[in-house]
């Protein structure tokens, strides 16, 4: 009787572990660093999408600095509308949201402030990362500007 419910035991351990983390209910970014995972993506206009909108064109890699991020953070940015539109790749995680912003908008450079929304105080959030991609609306095409991404803390 003791080896049948070790038995039993050790076989709902097996069923919850791999219908929780099996593979169809994770997907792995494209884009983002290997061994990350993601979620459904949120389908409002605006909000971090984790498929890159259809019609984006590339920004050169020597156009972008992200010299002011962390080593890893995602550096992807992309035009749109005629260059008035810049989709990037940006990090959250848990219950934070990303959020992008220009903060600067001259003749030479647009800077880009990166950061997330904060989390409730009190819920209860998982600790994963995702790399969505978010829109920031520019007051003139981009052309030739240097984009210039920076992370501020969580708002």
């Amino acid at each position: 009787m003791r080896h049948l419910t070790k038995l039993v035991g050790t076989g709902l351990i097996l069923l919850t572990v791999t219908a929780c983390g099996g593979p169809e209910t994770m997907a792995t970014a494209p884009g983002a660093p290997s061994g990350t995972t993601a979620t459904t993506p949120p389908s409002a206009p605006g909000k971090p999408q984790l498929h890159l909108p259809p019609g984006r064109t590339p920004v050169a890699d020597g156009q972008v600095d992200g010299t002011a991020l962390p080593q890893d953070f995602p550096r992807q940015v992309y035009t749109a509308d005629g260059g008035r539109t810049i989709t990037l790749r940006a990090e959250e995680g848990g219950c934070q949201h990303a959020l992008g912003q220009a903060v600067e908008q001259t003749a030479q450079r647009v800077v880009l402030d990166l950061s997330e929304t904060k989390a409730q105080t009190g819920q209860m959030c998982t600790m994963d990362l995702r790399y969505p991609y978010i829109s920031v609306p520019l007051s003139a095409p981009l052309g030739g500007r240097a984009v210039v991404l920076k992370q501020s803390t969580p708002r």
